[in-house]
């Protein structure tokens, strides 16, 4: 009954799940008549599954309080995700101006995320199968090098109008392979000062 009843509160629509938590720091699901972890409210954001979780006295909303709890206790088992220069830059943005956008644009932003996050699956399983390792993931860097590769020479178009700067089997001259190489060498530079690297 009490499955049946949790089940009716999270389904289309429906009121979410109530879970009240005491001074003692228990929190307790309406739904289910039971006292739950942190690890079960985890799992049921996991499973899609909404609530609102309440203190007990005063019956103040506190569930983005225990949210953060959530987060915070996943970060410190090990599972991080949540890199050390963005934590930074989330601190620096209270008290800002744009403070009041930051919410918004964060939650586009994972709702973005969230409606790819299957396709991005789909596609990691058919490039690596079901366990990529970090072997797949240098071939995929290297893929992607090679890929740059030749954008850039798209871009740097060896035309057939200067044959005295060929060799004889028609490839590039020596100055010309060392000017790609330095044109390269830039936009690495620019692309690992975009992503962070140096």
């Amino acid at each position: 009954m009490a499955a049946m009843a949790e089940t009716a509160a999270t389904g289309g629509g429906a009121e979410p799940v109530i879970i009240k938590k005491y001074a003692n720091r228990r929190l307790y699901n309406t739904a289910r008549s039971s006292y739950v972890t942190l690890d079960h409210l985890a799992g049921m954001v996991r499973d899609g599954q909404d609530f609102v979780v309440r203190d007990a006295k005063t019956g103040e909303d506190i569930t983005r309080a225990v949210l953060t709890q959530i987060i915070f206790e996943e970060e410190t088992k090990g599972a991080s995700m949540l890199p050390t220069n963005f934590l930074r830059k989330i601190i620096s943005l209270y008290g800002d101006s744009l403070q009041s956008v930051v919410p918004g644009y964060l939650e586009a932003s994972m709702d973005a995320f969230a409606r790819n996050q299957e396709q991005m699956r789909e596609s990691v399983t058919r490039l690596f199968g079901a366990a990529p390792g970090i072997e797949n993931f240098e071939a995929l860097t290297r893929r992607n090098m090679e890929m740059f590769k030749e954008a850039m020479r798209m871009f740097t178009p060896f035309v057939g109008s200067e044959p005295d700067r060929r060799g004889s089997k028609g490839q590039p001259a020596q100055d010309e392979l060392s000017e790609l190489k330095t044109q390269l060498k830039q936009m690495q530079t620019q692309l690992d000062r975009i992503s962070g690297k140096s």
